[in-house]
């Protein structure tokens, strides 16, 4: 992975609580390089693995309650962290809203309201960009430091041939171009900073778990090759890619 050539590597996982970001945390802590992880849960009702982990590594792995829907929570777990560690080196944001309960992706027009649009954007788009607002002085530092953000291919503009999913392809490319352009502003005032966004696939999580039924098996992942994958191309990722989207296989995605 890109990560500095530093001895004590501090890192930040959001929304590790299950799915995608509890195995980034599970490989994460695989790396001795990482000295202190982060993590950040949003129910400690759905958390049992990540505090299990917690209590295996305690002197490395920090678990941090934050809602990304509410910006004093995000305040609140940066200031905890850089009272911890002078910086961060690496941040994966993990959380991502597809159905839940009371909502359900659109398949038509009919089907849109603005109470489950402004749902999916405070979830999907606007909690990760008030992200990347508060990590930049934890970012901000002489070593390489690297924002990597879980977005979905399904947001892409470029690639739309089949319509539906409104709210969350729409929240999708939003994140995208909120990314895009904060990498634009870090280049000047963290230029040591890498962001990137990332298509996983199809994972064989809760997210996912409605619409697996018309995914080849070849094309549904599990966690643990998900993460491996990213991880490759996390690692191959160079400065001069920041605000770049990338598919699970390391080729670059339309806009």
């Amino acid at each position: 992975m890109l990560l500095p050539t530093v001895s004590s590597v501090h890192a930040l996982v959001v929304g590790a609580s299950r799915g995608i970001g509890l195995e980034f945390v599970h490989q994460l802590l695989e790396d001795d390089r990482i000295s202190h992880l982060f993590a950040t849960y949003r129910s400690s009702q759905t958390s049992s693995q990540l505090f299990s982990l917690a209590e295996r590594y305690p002197k490395r792995l920090h678990c941090l309650p934050v809602d990304l829907t509410q910006e004093a929570q995000i305040e609140s777990a940066l200031a905890q962290i850089s009272a911890a560690v002078p910086n961060l080196h690496l941040v994966i944001n993990c959380v991502g809203l597809l159905h839940n309960d009371q909502q359900q992706p659109e398949k038509a027009l009919r089907q849109l309201n603005s109470e489950n649009l402004l749902h999916y954007f405070q979830i999907n788009s606007i909690g990760p960009v008030l992200l990347a607002k508060h990590l930049l002085p934890l970012l901000k530092h002489s070593d390489p430091s690297l924002f990597a953000t879980i977005s979905a291919k399904i947001g892409s503009i470029g690639d739309n041939r089949i319509g539906g999913w409104y709210g969350y392809r729409a929240s999708k490319a939003a994140l995208n171009m909120f990314l895009k352009t904060a990498s634009i502003e870090y280049r000047r005032r963290s230029p040591k900073t890498t962001i990137v966004m990332l298509h996983p696939g199809t994972t064989d999580t809760d997210l996912s778990k409605p619409f697996q039924s018309g995914v080849p098996p070849e094309k549904l992942f599990s966690t643990e090759r998900t993460v491996s994958q990213l991880v490759d191309v996390l690692s191959a990722v160079k400065a001069e890619d920041s605000g770049e989207f990338f598919s699970w296989d390391g080729s670059r995605l339309p806009w």
